[in-house]
């Protein structure tokens, strides 16, 4: 079974309120088994726009991903983190196992 995967690009306008998204996110993300990859980081880009701040988060399945972000834990979450305080693109996306066509 392929891995669900956040991929999301943030600009971070208020450090200080975007802690309380990263407070408030900690809940869902471990009721759902959240494993992140990426968090900010050093990071170069080499093609197209991009916002500042990367993050890659890992779940056990694409079903799983959905529903953490689906889940009212998150979205309680997800609204402190609305303009002014941080704009984001955001997908969520089936991993790769080898078995569906590239």
């Amino acid at each position: 079974m392929a891995k669900g995967y956040w991929i999301a690009h943030v600009d971070v306008a208020d450090p200080d309120a975007y802690k309380a998204y990263l407070e408030a996110n900690a809940k869902p993300f471990a009721k759902y088994g959240a494993r992140f990859l990426v968090r900010a980081g050093q990071a170069k880009q080499k093609e197209g726009a991009l916002r500042s701040r990367h993050v890659v988060i890992a779940f056990k399945d694409y079903a799983t991903a959905l529903a953490c972000y689906e889940s009212p834990e998150y979205r309680s979450a997800f609204a402190l983190r609305q303009p002014p305080v941080a704009q984001g693109d955001l997908v969520i996306i089936e991993g790769y196992d080898g078995k569906q066509p590239a």
